[in-house]
């Protein structure tokens, strides 16, 4: 997924290309972005994932974030259902060059992963001063 904006249409178009083909990259990792002031702020939803079993990498503007939970059946227990994920998933996310990739942050709250990617200064807008181009000589006639 590449964080830009997009027509909706399409992006509506690669979500259903994306069941319809079988394609499950985000399916156990939902996410929000947002823009929040300087930063993007990403949301994941990773319940039941020790804080330990997260891992987030940024390398070639790919932000990757991969959890890994596991159940823990006894070896008595008869599993009648399991519809919760087990074992390793992952997501990866092209973020803009304007992200500063030395300042980015994460936090795991109640199973929320949330990663915060500020704004390199070169992205934030600047004021730029305007100067005279010096004493102005006048010709006399």
């Amino acid at each position: 997924m590449l964080l830009e904006r997009v027509d909706p249409y399409l992006a509506e178009f690669d979500r259903l290309t994306q069941r319809v083909f079988g394609t499950t990259q985000s399916a156990g990792l939902p996410m929000d972005v947002i823009r929040r002031g300087d930063e993007l702020v990403i949301s994941l939803d990773v319940p039941g994932a020790a804080a330990d079993k997260i891992g987030i990498t940024l390398e070639n503007q790919v932000l990757t974030i991969s959890a890994e939970r596991r159940t823990n059946y006894g070896e008595t227990d008869a599993v009648l259902a399991q519809e919760r994920f087990e074992g390793t998933v992952s997501r990866r996310v092209r973020v803009p060059d304007w992200v500063n990739a030395e300042s980015v942050s994460a936090e795991y709250v109640d199973g929320v992963l949330t990663v915060h990617l500020p704004l390199a200064d070169k992205a934030k807008p600047r004021q730029i001063q305007v100067t005279t181009g010096g004493s102005a000589q006048q010709i006399e006639a």
